[in-house]
């Protein structure tokens, strides 16, 4: 069984932050679940472009608002409390924060745990991906 609170992540490893965003990783592929499960804060203001390649993600509000973009569809979301959109396509996308937004994201596979956003907006795949990717 594990059991994790979030006050005992701000400082660790499992914590990662930038200028518009702090991820706390609750869960990660070490842990064995099979996917991870991440706090995400975003900063009021915030506008990011992310284009999970390699990961789907589910990302539930649970404080603020803010806009998603699905730069496919050109379809603009409100996103607020209560509201879950999932990146089962892997979407290319725009979140756009009006105020300060918590949510709690779940990816497949699972995180690592020290990933950032690259150029194009993705995290890495992961070493599995890689060794299958070769294969092909």
């Amino acid at each position: 069984m594990i059991v994790r609170n979030i006050k005992d992540i701000p400082g660790t490893e499992r914590e990662i932050a930038t200028d518009d965003w702090t991820s706390r990783r609750i869960l990660l592929k070490k842990d064995g679940m099979g996917f991870s499960m991440h706090e995400t804060v975003i900063r009021a203001g915030a506008a990011l472009e992310m284009h999970y390649k390699h990961h789907v993600e589910a990302v539930y509000c649970t404080e603020g608002n803010g806009t998603l973009h699905d730069l496919e569809s050109d379809k603009i979301y409100e996103i607020e409390q209560g509201v879950l959109y999932a990146l089962d396509g892997n979407e290319k996308h725009i979140l756009k924060a009006k105020s300060y937004m918590r949510m709690v994201c779940v990816f497949n596979p699972p995180l690592n745990g020290d990933e950032v956003h690259g150029e194009d907006g993705a995290y890495p795949a992961s070493e599995d991906e890689q060794r299958y990717a070769r294969a092909l």
